[in-house]
């Protein structure tokens, strides 16, 4: 069990601040860091990338995963996301259903500004509530033929 101490939780903010300042958003400039802390304790991060054949880029958070899935991964234990707004950088849906795939439904979600440092921890629960998820799968029954009417 990786424990979340506040050493490891500075080391993922500063992961995806990093990623943050890697961004290729040169349409939106809207840049995005997001890193991800698995089941071994490391850290993992990614940016956002836009294309010019819209929507075709991709989310920092998708990065990060796809990072930490490619190092051996499979756990999220807790991640951080980073940017500039007025707003909180909450992930988007489809980014949600990433993160859920990997996390389970306390996982830490930690919202970041680029200036202003942490603004909110969420748990997935509370950002995908009621949540479609790998264990919904793992009773499944099996399929019974159709009687053919005479």
């Amino acid at each position: 069990m990786v424990l979340m101490g506040q050493d490891k939780i500075e080391a993922l903010l500063h992961a995806a601040t990093d990623a943050y300042h890697h961004a290729y958003a040169p349409y939106s400039q809207f840049a995005v860091g997001a890193a991800v802390l698995d089941e071994h304790g490391e850290i993992h991060s990614g940016c956002n990338i836009e294309n010019a054949a819209y929507p075709s880029g991709s989310c920092a958070e998708e990065q990060a995963i796809g990072s930490m899935v490619a190092h051996g991964g499979r756990q999220i234990r807790a991640i951080a996301i980073i940017g500039y707004s007025d707003q909180l950088i909450a992930p988007c849906g489809a980014c949600r259903q990433r993160i859920r795939e990997f996390a389970d439904i306390q996982t830490k979600i930690h919202i970041c500004h680029i200036e202003k440092g942490h603004q909110k921890t969420f748990t997935i629960e509370m950002l995908l509530p009621d949540s479609f998820g790998p264990e919904n799968l793992s009773k499944k029954p099996e399929p019974k033929p159709k009687k053919e009417k005479q």
